[in-house]
């Protein structure tokens, strides 16, 4: 039985993210767009500037209804000195098995879309 539908949101047209997708042979991971809507800005991942969050929402249907269950917001709180807020880490574990080893993720490390 499938427990859970996953899916991820870019603010970025669907030709470009599919683009993407076919670049990195992604078949099979479902990718939408939120470049005509306000789900971002809905769910608290983008600032009043535009500028995109990392952010992760679960939905819950019952009944018939979707419902908004949880959402990542470590993003909104101030991190204590030397830390960034890391809101959506449990789902990138090479950011987990980085900060394991002596140098840690390194001086201002954060993942691109190219090295």
């Amino acid at each position: 039985m499938d427990r859970v539908n996953f899916a991820v949101v870019a603010k970025s047209p669907i030709e470009r993210i599919m683009k993407l997708a076919r670049s990195r042979d992604w078949r099979h991971l479902p990718l939408l767009s939120s470049s005509r809507n306000s789900y971002n800005a809905d769910y608290h991942v983008e600032t009043a500037d535009g500028d995109q969050l990392p952010g992760v929402n679960v939905f819950v249907k019952r009944d018939g209804r979707i419902h908004h269950f949880y959402n990542t917001e470590m993003i909104h709180t101030r991190p204590d000195k030397g830390e960034d807020p890391r809101p959506v880490d449990l789902i990138w574990p090479l950011w987990n098995l980085l900060d394991m080893t002596p140098d840690g993720r390194g001086e201002g490390w954060y993942p691109k879309l190219k090295y």
